[in-house]
C-alpha cells in the first residue's frame, strides 16, 4: 500500500488548490490512498480571510461548514474512486494561544473517517498533553500529525511501548511526516529521519502494534515530491508495521 493521508486545498488558508488538483497529482505520483485533511479553522471559518483578525468574533458556524466540506470531499471520492481510494479527514489544531485556531468543544467532527491531532507537545495545547482524552472527544479514528513520539513520551514520564500500546488498543495511529516544500521551508523532519536509522524504535513500535501513516503534508501541488512518500511507505512495512487504514 502506498498511502499520503496529509493532504490540503485551497480550504487550507496555507493551501491555494483545488481539490481536484491535488487528487490528480497524487495519482499522477503513483499513490494508491489518500487522505485530504485540510485545517479546521479553514473549513470551520469558510476560509473568511477575517478569521486571522477576528477569532472567535467571526462566531463561524461549524456545523454547516465542516458538514459542506465533508460533503464536498464526499464527491471527490465518487469522483476518482476508480483511480484511488480518498479519506475524508481534518487537521485539528490545539493551540489555545490563538482562539480562533482550535476547534469549538460544541463542534461534530465524528463522522470525518479520522482526524490529525498538531501541537499535542506545545506547552499551550489545550489537550494537555492528554492525547487519549482528546482522542475520545473526537469519536473518530485519530492520528499525531508531525510530532517526535518518542521525545513526548519521554517528556511525560512514561515508558514507550507501553504508551504505544495504548494507542495500538486505542487505535490512535502516528505520522510519520515526509514534507519538503516551501511552505516548510524545504526541511524534513528529524523525528522521522531518526526513527527510519533506530532500529530499537522501530522495534518498540513495531512490538506495540501501532500503526504508522504517511503524509506529505502537501500545501502546494506543484510541489508535491511522491518519492518520499513512496520511499518512507515501503520503509515502514519493510519492518513489518502495518500503515493506518492499509486494509481498506
Amino acid at each position: 500500500m502506498i498511502q499520503d493521508l496529509h493532504a490540503h486545498t485551497y480550504y487550507s488558508f496555507c493551501s491555494q488548490d483545488k481539490p481536484e488538483k491535488m487528487v490528480e497529482t497524487v495519482i499522477a505520483g503513483g499513490i494508491q490512498q489518500l487522505g485530504i485533511c485540510d485545517h479546521n479553522y479553514g473549513v470551520g471559518c469558510a476560509r473568511t480571510e477575517f478569521c486571522w483578525d477576528q477569532g472567535t468574533k467571526l462566531n463561524a458556524d461549524y456545523g454547516k461548514t465542516l458538514n459542506r466540506y465533508y460533503d464536498h470531499m464526499n464527491m471527490i471520492r465518487d469522483k476518482y474512486s476508480k483511480k484511488i481510494k480518498i479519506l475524508c479527514g481534518i487537521e485539528i489544531c490545539t493551540l489555545k494561544a490563538k482562539d480562533s485556531y482550535t476547534l469549538p468543544t460544541n463542534a461534530d467532527v465524528s463522522f470525518f473517517d479520522f482526524a490529525l491531532i498538531e501541537n499535542l507537545d506545545h506547552p499551550n495545547s489545550i489537550t494537555g498533553g492528554d492525547l487519549f482524552a482528546y482522542a475520545k472527544r473526537c469519536g473518530c479514528p485519530v492520528g499525531v500529525a508531525h510530532t517526535d513520539m518518542f521525545a513526548f513520551i519521554e517528556s511525560r514520564g512514561e515508558e514507550p511501548y507501553r504508551y504505544f500500546r495504548k494507542m495500538a488498543e486505542a487505535g490512535i495511529f502516528w505520522e510519520m511526516n515526509v514534507n519538503y516544500d516551501s511552505i516548510h521551508g524545504f526541511k524534513s523532519h528529524g523525528y522521522v529521519s531518526e526513527f527510519f536509522k533506530n532500529k530499537q524504535q522501530q522495534d518498540v513500535v513495531k512490538k506495540s502494534g501501532v500503526r504508522l501513516s504517511v503524509g506529505f503534508d502537501g500545501h502546494i501541488a506543484a510541489e508535491y515530491k511522491p518519492d518520499r512518500v513512496k520511499s518512507a511507505c515501503k520503509l515502514i512495512q519493510d519492518m513489518g508495521i502495518r500503515l493506518a487504514f492499509a486494509d481498506r
